[in-house]
């Protein structure tokens, strides 16, 4: 029999009656709040603050809407918003809706590159095959953007094949586009090193470079070994390639597309 000390209770009402816990926030010490299904419901909805923090500091207004009040005293809103420049907050309905606006003007442009206008980044993006487009979910970013705790916008994914998952090989060809319009600048086919640190705060370093073939630039990225073992990608995966903002930092994430595994599962590294 367990003694009564080990006995689970909900991190928020520790209500220990109930038969089923979910995750909550992330704790400092890297596990996740355990709540019973009212808190957990209540955490999902977005309600959790309103009905236990009401009378607490730190609520502030939404700086984009200005109806949405966002509580920014403690770790449990920490994900509900995001830190302006000017040191504001923006509630994460209000982010979303402005990537999507911002992704709608995107493709809004297409028709105007043709016509030799420049559009910088977005003209880069749009100039991409299609095969190599970001085919993501909400859920995904959801889960990129708590672990960031940034606005995530996608870039491209590659579907893996045989060569890129070979442990051996230990590399990942970029499509040229996609490297030329989002990866750093290389000037020669040495490249250069990147670090590249995974969303559980782990380092990895990898080398960018390119090869010359029949004059054509390929790029690589190389000295993937032991991060391929740690995800445990194999040809038919997905990788997607985002940028986290205000940091424009490279995110790397593998979308799991073989039998058993969830397609939402998301690993993902931020350079």
């Amino acid at each position: 029999m367990a003694s009564s000390s080990s006995t689970k209770a909900c991190f928020q009402c520790r209500d220990s009656n109930s038969t089923h816990f979910r995750n909550g926030w992330r704790l400092r010490s890297g596990q996740f709040a355990q709540l019973c299904n009212r808190c957990a419901s209540l955490y999902e909805e977005g309600r959790f603050c309103e009905t236990f923090h009401s009378n607490d500091e730190g609520w502030r207004d939404c700086e984009s809407c200005g109806k949405q009040m966002v509580h920014c005293g403690c770790i449990v809103s920490f994900l509900a918003f995001t830190l302006l420049d000017f040191g504001g907050v923006v509630c994460m309905q209000c982010s979303r809706m402005n990537f999507i606006l911002a992704r709608k003007r995107c493709l809004h442009s297409e028709t105007q590159i043709g016509n030799g206008e420049t559009q910088g980044d977005a003209a880069k993006r749009i100039q991409i095959d299609p095969q190599y487009w970001p085919r993501v979910t909400d859920l995904e970013l959801q889960q990129i953007g708590r672990k960031t705790k940034s606005v995530v916008i996608p870039l491209f994914e590659k579907l893996l094949s045989a060569s890129d998952a070979d442990h051996k090989l230990a590399r990942l060809v970029i499509p040229k586009r996609c490297a030329e319009a989002f990866f750093p600048q290389i000037t020669s086919p040495h490249g250069c090193p990147v670090k590249i640190q995974d969303t559980e705060g782990k380092e990895w370093g990898f080398h960018f470079c390119y090869w010359l073939n029949n004059g054509s630039k390929m790029y690589v990225l190389e000295g993937l070994k032991d991060y391929i073992g740690s995800m445990q990608w194999q040809a038919g995966d997905i990788v997607t390639f985002y940028r986290i903002e205000p940091e424009k930092k490279l995110v790397m994430g593998l979308r799991k597309t073989c039998a058993g595994v969830t397609p939402y599962e998301v690993k993902g590294n931020v350079h």
